[in-house]
């Protein structure tokens, strides 16, 4: 991979340009040993070759007015999910159980005898699935549809039978929580290589948007699969990788702790990440934790999937290893029992999700330290569900902006697939808090725009990524000012050069001098 040395003629963005005295003036910055090592007006390093021989001998390039910002992360992926969902019939934009089956019907059959579909949103459906519904249209082959939040997955009588699920375990055909995470992992746990070419390629989509790291959730032993990927040449991106807790007495054998680098790894990309446990369930499956019930059935409080003594004991066994920790809290509820487990055992990390906060527990989260991983895309895709399920809830549903301002640190992540991996629709989502011709949702949610980039760079608003002296080069250039950009321009924003420190994964077009 090819490594850049100069980038020159062009304008700092985000909060960066108020660090520096040159304005929105052009600039050119040095790079050296994958960091930043000057930056300067532009021209001042006009003919630094001849004077610098020590310095890297990389491509110099023209960024003729580029916008340059910090790489972006996404600290929310479920890599290899997100990797064949390519391979999978999308079903974001069917509108009922009836299109949806039919549409499967015609899906082409796998090369291991399934059907998979994914994606579909049947929260707002006027029907819903049923298990003869499905088996008229597909007859005898396995067919699967895994809903967009993961949480459920509607499957056929054959799928059913493949899996060793009785049609009296699931009478509508939709194994929901625990049994469809167990379907979604053993429909990704195809060929390795298979998916690993699958990741690879996904890896270097998102390095086309600007992307240089990944915090990834996959549910599986991922120490292995990254080690076999960097051994076949991934290279595009820093990732942290999570373990689950059916897990975590294997890594804690294994020495891992949070940051350490993956042994083996000799691209010193892979790092290991958090345990990860998952509290309870979602909005779309109607099972995410809530103290109160939902608007149209109000004895469903969701479900608490890991009871508060249990996570306790994962987050003090966590912490006591040197492991941080990453709790999948979607509820109200769920996310005052985490903080609980949090107080209680001091462990560090993350609430990811967040979804719905009571006000007392933003203040408790804010003395706390700990980090909202927040999702901004899942507040315009959920907004009818939440407004119709959620009606009679009194806590916050989808804050961004009442954390930033209880002192919360924000990261954001797409939660690929149920959002696209890409930074810029969860950027764009933050600052407009709409995706159609609609009024914000929730307009005081809103964070700035310079909030939802630092929020979108390492470890988000409690990182120190930037564009300064002795940062990483793990750097984006762009042909808007984010500033100045429209909700469409964020989301669809061109992406000219990113650089992983300071090597060039991506190029829309060579335009460098020499």
């Amino acid at each position: 991979m090819t490594a850049a040395s100069l980038l020159q003629g062009v304008r700092v963005a985000g909060a960066d340009r108020h660090l520096l005295p040159f304005g929105d003036e052009p600039v050119d910055v040095l790079l050296s040993g994958g960091r930043v090592a000057d930056i300067a007006p532009h021209g001042t390093f006009d003919g630094w070759r001849a004077r610098h021989t020590t310095l890297d001998a990389g491509e110099v390039i023209d960024g003729r007015g580029a916008w340059v910002l910090p790489g972006l992360w996404d600290h929310h992926v479920h890599m290899v999910q997100w990797a064949l969902a390519a391979e999978r019939v999308p079903l974001r934009d069917v509108t009922s159980a009836v299109d949806a089956a039919q549409k499967m019907s015609h899906a082409p059959v796998q090369a291991d005898g399934r059907r998979v579909g994914s994606g579909y949103r049947d929260v707002l459906w006027a029907d819903a699935p049923e298990l003869t519904l499905l088996d008229a249209a597909t007859n005898d082959v396995p067919t699967y549809l895994i809903n967009a939040d993961v949480h459920s997955v509607w499957l056929n009588s054959a799928a059913l039978r493949r899996e060793g699920f009785s049609e009296e375990e699931a009478p509508d055909g939709v194994l929901r929580e625990a049994d469809a995470f167990e379907i979604s992992r053993r429909l990704n746990a195809a060929d390795p290589a298979v998916a690993d070419v699958a990741v690879l390629q996904a890896a270097r989509r998102a390095a086309a948007r600007g992307v240089v790291g990944l915090v990834d959730f996959d549910m599986a032993w991922n120490a292995d699969a990254w080690a076999r990927r960097t051994a076949a040449g991934f290279d595009t991106q820093h990732v942290e990788f999570a373990v689950y807790p059916a897990d975590l007495e294997r890594a804690v054998r294994s020495g891992f702790r949070s940051d350490d680098p993956l042994e083996g790894d000799r691209t010193g990309l892979v790092r290991v990440g958090a345990l990860k446990v998952i509290s309870d369930g979602s909005l779309g499956t109607r099972t995410a934790a809530c103290f109160h019930g939902y608007s149209d059935d109000p004895h469903n409080h969701g479900i608490v999937t890991v009871p508060p003594e249990e996570l306790h004991a994962l987050l003090l066994r966590a912490t006591a290893a040197g492991i941080r920790v990453a709790v999948h809290a979607i509820g109200d509820r769920a996310l005052s029992n985490a903080l609980d487990a949090f107080s209680a055992t001091g462990a560090q990390g993350t609430i990811e999700h967040a979804q719905l906060v009571r006000h007392a527990d933003l203040r408790r989260m804010g003395s706390l330290g700990i980090t909202a991983s927040v999702q901004p895309q899942h507040a315009i895709d959920d907004r009818d569900a939440a407004d119709r399920l959620w009606a009679t809830q009194e806590a916050i549903g989808y804050p961004l902006g009442s954390l930033r301002a209880a002192g919360i640190d924000v990261q954001l992540g797409s939660d690929a697939p149920v959002s696209p991996l890409d930074p810029w629709h969860a950027i764009a989502a933050a600052v407009h808090r709409t995706g159609d011709d609609r009024a914000p949702w929730h307009p005081e949610e809103r964070l700035d725009i310079e909030t939802a980039l630092r929020a979108s760079a390492h470890r988000g608003t409690a990182g120190n990524g930037g564009v300064r002296l002795g940062g990483a080069a793990d750097l984006v250039l762009v042909d808007i000012d984010p500033a100045h950009a429209s909700r469409d321009e964020l989301r669809t924003m061109p992406v000219r050069t990113t650089l992983l420190a300071g090597r060039i994964t991506h190029h829309s077009a060579r335009t460098y001098g020499g």
